[in-house]
């Protein structure tokens, strides 16, 4: 099966099915369509690479994550890749493993692999400087996650934090929570920084007592947050309630409860943050805070796109929501108390 078949069925020039094949505007909307149905019923299938050499463009993106093995990554990598098929691209996904030299290597198979964009859903401490300009040296449209950086095909998604856990604090608090523990991530994370930062202001504005030995740091991981909520069980006046920095830690929390003898939501109150679908599945159901993995996948999308498609060669801000879930990991705090 070659062009000049397909050129001579749908009786057109091999330049124009070249065209239409490597999505030239310059082919009629009614010549595209016979081409491809031509195409189509022949079994033909171009190659992407060939595409890429004819027209420049590799009609792919990157996509460039921390940890496959966290569940909140599958289901972006999903959202991500749904949005991209629609609009005729494929992805390339990375994984760091927040590990450095496994995010250089994987910088540099994106810019071999000539993306048009790469959407970087990862920790800004995992893409040094060097890197970035690795991608901005070759004119790579990027889309950060949280990281603020904001400039020429630069774009930044800004995950409102604040709104979710001070719905989650106000939710504790109106069930009488007094003593609020909170396992939060690696402070090297300016995400884990933030989300801290949001606790303590709601916790102010409650008027509840700050108090440090309430708040502990995991690892975003379940072993993390098995660790962090064992420290607080140790506690002399342990928390009446607790909330994760994400789901994984929540969960690892829920194991270390469990484990002392303890009880959720009569014995302590648990909440996560990213509404993950393992979620539903715990014993108890996990109240949590959602984050939209669509949502930020939709923003990732629309910021490459918007640079890609010559609309604006300036990134923009792009703000997700986030909003509390309540399930059945949350009641009144004990009597006791």
């Amino acid at each position: 099966m070659n062009i000049c078949e397909i050129a001579k069925r749908a009786q057109v020039s091999t330049a124009t099915v070249s065209r239409t094949i490597n999505g030239s505007d310059k082919v009629s909307p009614a010549t595209a369509k016979r081409v491809w149905q031509v195409v189509h019923s022949m079994g033909y299938h171009p190659s992407s690479y060939a595409r890429a050499l004819v027209s420049g463009k590799s009609r792919t993106l990157g996509l460039i994550i921390s940890d496959i093995l966290n569940p909140f990554f599958p289901e972006l990598i999903k959202s991500f890749e749904d949005i991209a098929l629609r609009n005729g691209l494929d992805v390339v996904v990375a994984d760091t493993g927040y590990d450095p030299e496994r995010t250089s290597f994987n910088v540099r198979r994106m810019v071999e692999r000539k993306v048009e964009g790469v959407a970087v859903m990862t920790s800004e401490s995992e893409m040094e400087g060097d890197l970035i300009a690795q991608l901005q040296t070759q004119r790579i449209p990027i889309v950060f996650l949280d990281t603020g950086r904001v400039g020429l095909r630069s774009s930044n998604i800004l995950v409102d934090y604040g709104n979710g856990i001070g719905e989650a604090v106000d939710h504790l608090v109106g069930l009488g929570h007094r003593r609020i523990g909170f396992i939060t991530g690696s402070l090297e994370y300016s995400s884990s920084l933030d989300r801290r930062e949001a606790f303590l202001r709601h916790l102010q504005s409650h008027r509840l007592p700050r108090h440090k030995s309430l708040i502990q740091v995991g690892n975003f991981k379940l072993d993390g947050g098995e660790a962090a909520m064992e420290r607080l069980l140790q506690l002399e006046a342990r928390p009446t309630a607790v909330l994760a920095s994400n789901d994984l830690s929540a969960i690892g929390a829920l194991r270390a409860i469990y484990r002392a003898g303890l009880r959720v939501p009569q014995d302590i109150s648990l909440v996560g943050f990213d509404d993950i679908d393992f979620c539903q599945l715990t014993q108890p159901p996990l109240t949590t805070v959602r984050l939209s993995r669509k949502d930020i996948a939709e923003k990732a999308f629309g910021a490459l796109e918007a640079i890609i498609s010559g609309k604006s060669m300036k990134g923009r801000e792009y703000e997700v929501e986030t909003h509390l879930i309540v399930r059945e990991s949350t009641g009144p705090a004990p009597k006791k108390s």
